[in-house]
């Protein structure tokens, strides 16, 4: 009889780790006392055996055998892939020196007039 493991859904927030990325999970209570909804996130280190998550991405855990000191989960499935910005390294290179002109000419607009004594 196979028995039902713990199961979470998170956004995965650091892969510089091999095989390994943090994922966060958020859980909201009901504070008994002061009435109001409490948010509550919880980091854990997750299996990645593929290495295919990237930060931004939500994912499902599962609860398993204790894989090293703080990895007890692992990632069944990648729920929602993040969306990747393409950057070109010619629009990194044309970007600086568009700003750093429209910048003096602001700065050259903006000069006060020096006054001069009569």
């Amino acid at each position: 009889m196979e028995r039902k493991r713990k199961s979470r859904l998170g956004q995965v927030v650091s892969n510089k780790m091999d095989k390994t990325v943090v994922v966060t999970v958020e859980t909201r209570r009901h504070h008994p006392v002061y009435k109001k909804s409490v948010r509550r996130i919880t980091r854990y280190k997750v299996h990645d055996e593929k290495n295919e998550c990237q930060p931004g991405d939500i994912v499902r855990l599962e609860e398993t055998r204790p894989l090293s000191k703080e990895k007890r989960w692992r990632v069944v499935e990648i729920v929602t892939k993040a969306e990747q910005i393409e950057v070109r390294p010619e629009e990194l290179e044309a970007q600086p020196e568009e700003a750093v002109t429209e910048a003096e000419e602001v700065v050259a607009d903006n000069v006060p007039e020096e006054e001069t004594e009569d």
